[in-house]
């Protein structure tokens, strides 16, 4: 089969694969014409944002509420207003993980199937059409993470540790889960120096260090300009830093049980997902339900542990830095103080198991033959069939939502 010359290229073939990303995220984003699940807290916070009335939804920084804010501001305050921006985010998103598989093999198909498989992931779908925080985090990771990677080889390093140290920052101000990330990048600059000195050229690790805390710090408390302008008390360059403990108070506060909690330990095994809603809106019963597409989230997990045993075994950094990467995303749940554990938690994490399927079968490629071309059929089937309850599509009735209900808590 001929494949055009442009299409052997990444930018052009990064670009086809983000421009599909947006129009999937864009279609029938109005439905349903009314709050989703969390949005009820987040499109509130966003009208008092935009109206610098004063503090409100302190429990997470301002980015989010802010990009959240811009879009009722340039769309108008209605669900296309509410959930635009998201789908920005989501579309930056599918374009840094193919720039991350890019970067780390040099290979396009790798970067290929690796961006459709978190497209057909199913949770990039549901948060890239929902007015919530942790898209824009995730977005803003996954760029950072894509920027130190353009970093490690080539000319300007500095200015582009310094682009992913903003975006760390700018993370940081979107929720507190990106925090963690400042450190991995530390402690990956480090290592991955100290073994190969050529990487991150002319970049010493103490300027790296010093970039990461200082540019990200500042980028992070600039997050916060939006509250010096507030009506009923507005912030202050004394007052900036203890409103910081505001917000851990806010953040481990003791929360009464609810409906839809579960353990970080469950995550990875999907045992409790959450309906974002499911109800009977704009003529016809929908739904829409936070959960994975079992042939990634599963299939990730015996990724992980190809990468970790390839990793051990061959002294492979490749397989070694992308099972850490998601092994850090996750792990670092167990120890985050909140009372309170949900499924969407596991967002980020889930969007780096599709980076580790690719880079595992591109290492494994001469064993695997075209096993990678079958798990992306496998994803893409159940992308298809799981669609109408990941995007509100209209159901038959009340009790469609069994049909995929794969296990008893998806109920």
């Amino acid at each position: 089969m001929h494949v055009p010359a442009f299409l052997r290229r990444p930018l052009p073939v990064a670009l086809l694969l983000m421009a599909a990303a947006q129009a999937l995220f864009t279609w029938r984003l109005t439905i349903p014409h009314r709050l989703v699940f969390d949005e009820v807290h987040y499109v509130p916070a966003a009208r008092t944002l935009l109206a610098l009335a004063g503090h409100t939804n302190i429990e997470h920084p301002l980015l989010g509420k802010t990009l959240i804010a811009l879009g009722i501001l340039l769309f108008g305050d209605d669900p296309a207003g509410w959930r635009a921006l998201s789908t920005l985010a989501g579309t930056a998103t599918v374009g840094g993980v193919f720039w991350i598989l890019w970067l780390t093999t040099r290979r396009l198909r790798p970067a290929i199937l690796g961006t459709l498989l978190a497209l057909f992931n199913f949770t990039l779908l549901v948060q890239a059409r929902i007015a919530m925080l942790d898209g824009f985090m995730a977005a803003f990771v996954v760029l950072a993470v894509a920027a130190m990677l353009w970093a490690m080889r080539g000319p300007h390093a500095t200015a582009r540790w310094t682009l992913g140290a903003v975006l760390l920052g700018l993370a940081a101000g979107t929720k507190w889960t990106a925090i963690p990330y400042v450190g991995y990048a530390a402690l990956a600059i480090a290592v991955l120096r100290h073994r190969d000195p050529a990487r991150w050229p002319g970049l010493s690790v103490v300027r790296a260090w010093l970039i990461l805390g200082l540019v990200g710090g500042v980028t992070y408390l600039a997050t916060f300009a939006p509250a010096f302008f507030y009506s009923d008390n507005p912030l202050s360059i004394a007052t900036l830093l203890p409103f910081q403990l505001d917000i851990y108070h806010q953040q481990t506060q003791v929360l009464s049980a609810h409906t839809y909690q579960s353990d970080w330990w469950s995550w990875p095994l999907m045992l409790r997902p959450i309906w974002y809603f499911y109800d009977v809106a704009d003529g016809a019963q929908r739904g829409i339900l936070m959960v994975g597409n079992p042939v990634v989230m599963w299939g990730g997990l015996v990724a992980v542990a190809a990468c970790l045993w390839g990793a051990v075994r061959r002294r492979d950094v490749r397989l070694g830095a992308v099972a850490a990467l998601w092994l850090g995303s996750y792990l670092i749940w167990a120890v985050i103080p909140k009372s309170l554990g949900f499924f969407y938690y596991y967002y980020l994490p889930s969007l780096w198991l599709p980076i580790v399927i690719a880079v595992a079968a591109d290492h494994w490629r001469g064993a695997l033959r075209d096993g990678d071309d079958m798990l992306l059929i496998g994803a893409a089937a159940l992308f298809l069939w799981f669609y109408p309850i990941l995007s509100a599509a209209p159901l038959a009735h009340a009790d469609s939502f069994r049909r995929w209900t794969l296990l008893p808590d998806w109920n």
